[in-house]
């Protein structure tokens, strides 16, 4: 089966706890996107490291700090922030993004094209999706929860 591992799960809540919150110049607390989206600080910082590393975050120390988003939401997809933690996308080892693994069986294989199809799909929806577009999809589900909570 193919799963999305808990670094990718978490590291994109956190990704989008900071868009939620962006400013160019006002860092997030770490504490502050451990408690709203449920994530160990102690995970979340081990995440943090990977995507500060691979320049989709910064840090800011002291009192005030925290991190910050290095470029808008509308600019950071969530195809970047899943390659930043698991590497490049790849249903099948022989169909990776980066580096396919070579296999005895590729001229002949009938799945390659499925799986290179797959990987292209997932590649497709992944790029094509920003942190600015989950903050709109999180802004339209708490409406529809306010409203489902509305009583007279």
């Amino acid at each position: 089966m193919l799963r999305f591992s808990t670094r990718s799960r978490y590291g994109l809540r956190a990704m989008i706890e900071l868009a939620l919150n962006y400013s160019p110049t006002q860092p997030t607390p770490l504490v502050r996107v451990a408690e709203s989206q449920d994530i160990s600080e102690g995970y979340l910082e081990q995440l943090m490291t990977f995507l500060r590393k691979g320049g989709l975050v910064r840090s800011v120390r002291g009192p005030q700090g925290g991190y910050l988003l290095t470029r808008v939401p509308s600019k950071i997809t969530v195809g970047e922030v899943i390659r930043c933690l698991e590497g490049p996308i790849s249903p099948t080892g022989c169909v990776s993004e980066d580096n396919p693994e070579i296999c005895q069986r590729s001229s002949a294989c009938i799945t390659k094209v499925l799986w290179e199809r797959v990987r292209e799909a997932i590649a497709s929806v992944l790029d094509s999706t920003t942190l600015e577009d989950l903050c709109k999809d999180a802004d339209k589900l708490r409406q529809i929860q306010e409203a489902d909570n509305y009583s007279i």
